[in-house]
Parts: C-alpha cells; structure tokens; sequence
C-alpha cells in the first residue's frame, strides 16, 4: 500500500510534529509548536494589598531565594528551551508529565489536580493588529502563593489583569493566588468573545458576498472559515467543562469565595459554546447558499439562452425554406416576397417576446 504524503497549499510536503515525540519516554519535555526561535524569559509580579512589586527579567535562581509572603504571579514566556523549562519544573517541583504538556501545544484543554498544586492548559485566542486571529498555547500552575503561567509569546490576553494589579482596581491584590488564577482564565475567556465577534463579522460580510456575486472565490473563503470555527470549537467547547470541575473540586487551593466567580466564568462558556454552534451553522449554511445561487445564476443563464433559441427555431426554419433552390417556389419572382417574408419573421419575433414576456420568464 503507497504512503500518503500530506502537502501544504504550496505542495511542498508537511513535516508531521509528532515524529519528535516517537519513541521518547512519558514526560519528556519536547516542545511541539512553530515558535521553536523564542528565548525562555521570566517575568514576576509580586503583591499584597498594600504593595506591589514587578521584576524583569527574572533569573531562575531569584525564584529560589524570594520571599514567599506576597502572591506572585510568574510568567515563562518561550517554550522551546527544554532545559529552561526543566529547571523551572525542579524549582516548583512539577510532575515530568505537567511540563510535557505545558510545552505541547497540540495538548487539548485539560485540569489536571495534585496535592500541592493544580494544572490547567488552554488555548489563548486574541486578533493581531492585523486583525488575524493568533491562537497561543497557555498552561498554567495553581500553587498557594504562586500562579506560574507557560505561554509561547511576550503577547497575551492580560493586560486588563496587570492594570488591575497596578491600579489597585478590582478584588485581585485583595484576595489570593486562587483568585489571580480566576482572574487569568477569565481573560481568556472574554476574549473567546472578541474572537466569535469577528467571525461573525466575517460571516456577514461573506453572507453578502454570497447574494450579490457568488464567485469560486468565495467559496474557498467559506470552507477556510469553516475550517477555522472546527478548529476554535476544538479549542473553546471543553473550557466550560474544565471551569465547572474547578467550581465543584474540593481542592484546598480554591476558596469558596472564588468558586462564584467561577460560576459566573461557566455562564459566560455556555454563552460562548451556543454562539459557536450558532456560527458553525450559519456557516454550513453559507456553503449552501451558494451553491444554491450559483445554481440560480445558471438557470438564468439557460433560461436566456433557451428564450433566444425558441426565436431563432422558427426564423430559421423560414429561412431554411426560403433557402432552397426549387424552381416552383411563387415567392421567389413576386415583386414583394422578399419584404412579406421578413415581414413576417418580424411579426414572429414580435409575437414569442410578448408571450415570453406575459408569461414573465424575461
């Protein structure tokens, strides 16, 4: 049986990323994006109520000797350095399988619960200033003080988060780590709005596109569209399962407290999961519509090109009458046949553009 080779829309063969992994033990940490030239980085902000410091960059080693009384949130940006992520591990004592999936971005959503800390990995979704969605992979650890968050790029989704800190604005310098962990994956989730917005947008505007002029063109939009919401689907359904297992846990991490907030987190997941459903039918839809109207368009075509063929049938057969050489044809020497008989082809096509035209087919 011949090998099925997948090619990109250039033709050039797709290397499949999960030949890295082959043959590699459960926990290695192989990192499976395509931002394997990002340098590992650490950022920290510490805080209290009263206070608040931030620090960058941050060395590994200044991990170990700071205070522990102040919540700090902990951001690794740049997942491809295994050795910089291994050591992170050792300093908060992470399971070999947490970092493996930390750093695999093909790794589905998921909440994983240890004695000493909880693990979550999700998929952060935000537009460029191009206006080009960008889906980064995000892993975050839950500890008592601290929430260390894995992502691929300086870029994220928290900028509201850190002017709350600066600010003072809001309930985060005044509650736990617990709460910053909330307030991280609450950001996420509101900009799956933002995202489902814009594909709206588009939506609309290829919906017009459609009606007006139906081109293969847009067809090609419509299935890359498509593809696109089957893929932020796969992202975005299991959050609102993940957030209601953190509301239910009995974890001694999640405060009471934080868990409504959760609550509301889920409310805004079933939101999100409906629009989804909604986007992804509208688009099938689409597909639909278009097929239908460029169906349309080639009935108008025929209808036409019949209409001028029902004319010309019966002024050709005159015409193919008149055009044949008999001798006992009386028309042909009479001083007027020439004239009668377009005349009469004339009449004809007058006649059949009347009754097309009551019968409203042009």
């Amino acid at each position: 049986m011949s090998k099925k080779h997948h090619t990109d829309k250039f033709g050039r063969l797709k290397k499949s990323k999960m030949r890295h992994k082959l043959g590699k033990a459960p926990g290695t940490i192989t990192y499976m994006g395509s931002r394997a030239d990002s340098i590992s980085s650490l950022d920290v902000m510490a805080y209290s109520e009263e206070e608040l410091e931030e620090y960058s960059p941050v060395t590994i080693k200044s991990l170990l000797d700071e205070n522990e009384t102040k919540v700090k949130w902990i951001n690794l940006v740049g997942l491809s350095d295994a050795d910089f992520i291994g050591k992170i591990g050792k300093v908060f004592h992470l399971n070999p399988l947490v970092l493996e999936d930390a750093v695999h971005t093909d790794q589905r959503p998921k909440i994983d619960e240890y004695d000493a800390y909880i693990f979550g990995v999700f998929k952060m979704m935000y537009l460029d200033k191009d206006q080009q969605l960008v889906v980064e992979h995000l892993a975050m650890a839950l500890f008592e003080k601290q929430v260390l968050v894995f992502q691929e790029l300086k870029e994220d989704v928290f900028e509201t988060v850190r002017h709350r800190l600066r600010t003072k604005s809001g309930h985060v310098r005044s509650r736990g780590a617990d709460y910053l962990f909330f307030a991280l994956l609450d950001a996420i989730i509101d900009h799956y709005f933002v995202v489902l917005e814009h594909i709206n947008e588009r939506i609309d505007v290829l919906e017009d596109e459609v009606y007006t002029n139906p081109a293969p063109e847009t067809a090609r939009k419509i299935q890359e569209l498509k593809k696109e919401i089957l893929k932020i689907r796969r992202y975005m359904s299991p959050v609102r399962e993940l957030v209601g297992r953190l509301v239910d846990t009995e974890h001694p991490l999640i405060a009471k407290g934080t868990k409504l907030f959760l609550k509301d987190a889920v409310d805004h997941c079933i939101e999100i999961n409906e629009n989804l459903q909604i986007s992804r039918e509208l688009v099938m839809s689409l597909m639909e519509m278009y097929m239908s109207n460029v169906s349309n368009k080639m009935n108008e075509v025929m209808k036409v090109l019949t209409i001028m063929a029902s004319i010309f049938i019966p002024l050709t057969f005159i015409a193919g009458i008149y055009g044949m050489n008999f001798e006992n044809m009386p028309e042909l020497h009479w001083q007027f046949g020439y004239f009668v008989a377009l005349g009469f082809m004339l009449t004809i096509l007058v006649i059949m553009l009347l009754y097309f035209r009551r019968k409203r087919w042009i």
